[in-house]
């Protein structure tokens, strides 16, 4: 069923077109991220579907009946009551429907038989379906389920809320919207406040959800778990792609190549055409030529690539090299008062390691990335640095000595290695400072502006050792990709905290897990000497206990560990490549019918498209015979769609086994 639909929407702030003839419909089952460059529109169009805020032209219709709840990215504060009582008001709604379910059930009492007796009961059946579709009378069980599953203890149940801080402000806002079950949720970037256990949590719900989403977010992995088709917002216009996250990258890397490609020609085209009107503007025998060319080049409708599409790659300033031990912590213990955080914690980090830090919220991760960065000297035990070392830390809360009446551009140029300073406009760039905003003064920037700026002021600066708390937040897909990069193919040591799955899998090749058992006061560290996703399988399985990092084992990979341990190869089996080359024949033929298919479903889409325009248009609805005949290709069309994405899920499900067993 369509939850809300635009017709022909534009939107323009000042002389700048943010939206343009936005077509769209939105049903109550559709699983959807909606992505573009920084700025593209992404919130103007989230808060059009949620009725915040008009188009300049066009149409917004929401279904009567049908209910949409908004997340927006920020700014929202609850106070006045506590968290479980604000949570309850999720259900406020159906506290009246109830009332009224009760007197209606009074007047159908002292009706008679007929029909008015009919027609009540056909009201108090709707309202019953209403109240037990939301769980009305599970209510307390779905809140405990989750405030629990969004990092709350129940202990804080009974707090004021105006006690939480900003970020656990917005998981309260985003636990109402999840609690009130509309029919279409519009989250506005909902991870930027979630650690990695909320993270996985809110994927798991969302895949069981029963109406439909839009998501923003910048958390690659979340949106490949949750999301079936993706929303582009490119150049003010608007593209549908099926598939996850992932799978509409491999898909829009195609047409951006081509799209720079193109670009690259047609600039080299406009340079000969220039460089001829240069050479003969005042040559009289080839003044009429002259004139064609300005023509044409005024003519020439020029193809825009955004910032957002220019790819950089950033490489640290080669650091000095650091002893082959960059730390050991001997027997640290640190406690807050009379509350133990880390008790005990023995670890020795080698140079070139890229280790995260990981753990639930408040289990102490950042209590040790401070000590690490003698950042935090309260504590009992010994911290020794090897030779050489030379460290940079970033926190989101850390207060860097900047010159507030320094700009931008000023602040990182004065903080670059010299071999960076022609890079740094490209650097701020993929950090998402463009145009006139490298000339702000710092002093005047946003918490989120200020800490890319402390980030990169770091990052900058030649170090062998980079100590990063939460370094992704507040970045984009691209500025996370190139930090990614850049941290990758770094020489030096990394210590980090991120929650973002993507980064994680990407950079770590180490782990240090701090975890509070149940019934004991203080975290455990525990090392595991491998990637993210060696930690993942090690602590999905019960029975595996990890290896002690100072085994002889533990500067082994898992896969070295497996030939160690004498168990074959299964690339010795002539059966087994076989197997393989069939499963990689067959990957190709899907991949090719995959191809097909999203031709076809494209094809389709763009029909849908037109029909829609049609039916806006006034002519059709003042034709009652034109609009039922829309309606009727409409439907067709939509069920044409539903037949292709079911055949698309199919080979896609063929796909993923395939690639499982590769």
């Amino acid at each position: 069923m369509t939850v809300a639909s635009l017709a022909s929407v534009g939107v323009s702030y000042a002389d700048h077109d943010v939206l343009c003839n936005i077509n769209l419909s939105l049903d109550d089952n559709c699983r959807i991220a909606l992505t573009g460059a920084n700025g593209s529109g992404k919130t103007t169009l989230l808060r059009l579907i949620a009725g915040r805020s008009s188009p300049d032209v066009g149409t917004v219709t929401r279904t009567k009946g049908c209910e949409v709840g908004y997340l927006p990215q920020s700014g929202l504060l609850h106070r006045d009551r506590c968290l479980y009582d604000e949570a309850e008001l999720a259900f406020a709604p159906l506290h009246d429907a109830v009332a009224q379910q009760q007197h209606i059930a009074d007047k159908i009492a002292l009706t008679e038989a007929g029909p008015q007796q009919t027609r009540l009961l056909e009201k108090l059946h709707v309202l019953q379906e209403r109240i037990e579709h939301a769980n009305y009378y599970q209510r307390q069980a779905s809140i405990d389920l989750v405030l629990t599953g969004l990092g709350f203890a129940r202990e804080d149940f009974s707090r004021d809320v105006s006690e939480f801080s900003s970020g656990w402000q917005m998981r309260i806002a985003l636990a109402k919207v999840l609690l009130a079950q509309p029919d279409l949720l519009l989250l506005d970037e909902p991870t930027n406040y979630l650690d990695l256990e909320a993270r996985e949590w809110l994927e798991s719900f969302l895949l069981n959800y029963a109406g439909g989403f839009v998501l923003v977010s910048h958390d690659r992995h979340f949106l490949d778990t949750t999301v079936s088709e993706v929303l582009e917002l490119f150049l003010g216009e608007i593209k549908r792609f099926r598939g996850n996250y992932s799978r509409y990258e491999a898909l829009r890397s195609k047409e951006l190549a081509d799209l720079q490609q193109r670009f690259d020609q047609q600039q080299l085209e406009i340079a000969r055409t220039e460089d001829f009107i240069r050479r003969f503007r005042y040559n009289a025998s080839k003044a009429q030529m002259v004139q064609s060319r300005i023509k044409q080049l005024e003519k020439l409708e020029r193809i825009v690539i955004p910032d957002s599409m220019k790819r950089i790659h950033f490489s640290f300033p080669k650091p000095r090299r650091s002893g082959d031990q960059v730390l050991t912590l001997e027997a640290v213990s640190r406690s807050y008062g009379d509350t133990p955080v880390l008790s005990n914690v023995s670890l020795t980090i080698q140079r070139g390691n890229k280790v995260a830090v990981v753990g639930p919220n408040g289990a102490g991760k950042s209590t040790l990335l401070r000590i690490v960065a003698s950042v935090d000297r309260d504590y009992q035990g010994s911290l020794r640095y090897g030779s050489n070392v030379s460290l940079s830390y970033f926190s989101e809360e850390q207060s860097l000595q900047m010159d507030p009446d320094a700009s931008v551009v000023q602040t990182i140029e004065a903080a670059a290695d010299s071999a960076l300073l022609p890079r740094v406009r490209d650097l701020l760039g993929a950090f998402l400072f463009r145009g006139d905003d490298i000339h702000k003064p710092v002093g005047v920037l946003s918490g989120g502006e200020t800490s890319r700026v402390s980030l990169l002021r770091m990052l900058v600066r030649p170090a062998n050792l980079l100590v990063l708390d939460e370094p992704t937040n507040h970045l984009d897909m691209f500025s996370k990709d190139v930090l990614l990069d850049a941290l990758s193919s770094y020489e030096g040591t990394v210590v980090f905290v991120s929650h973002d799955r993507h980064f994680l899998d990407g950079l770590a090749d180490r782990v240090v897990e701090i975890a509070r058992p149940a019934r004991q006061q203080f975290s455990v560290v525990t090392d595991y000497p491998g990637d993210y996703a060696y930690y993942r399988h090690r602590t999905s399985s019960p029975d595996d206990a990890p290896q002690d990092s100072d085994s002889h084992d533990a500067g082994k990979t898992p896969a070295r560990q497996a030939d160690a341990e004498g168990q074959p190869d299964p690339r010795s089996n002539q059966q087994h490549q076989q197997q393989r080359r069939a499963r990689r024949n067959r990957l190709r033929v899907i991949e090719r019918e995959e191809l097909q298919l999203m031709q076809q479903i494209e094809t389709n889409e763009q029909r849908h498209s037109d029909i829609e325009q049609q039916m806006a248009l006034p002519e059709s609805y003042r034709d009652g015979e034109r609009m039922q005949e829309l309606q009727r290709q409409l439907q067709e069309v939509r069920g044409e769609q539903q037949r292709l994405s079911a055949l698309w899920e199919e080979l896609e499900s063929d796909r993923a086994a395939m690639e499982s067993q590769q």
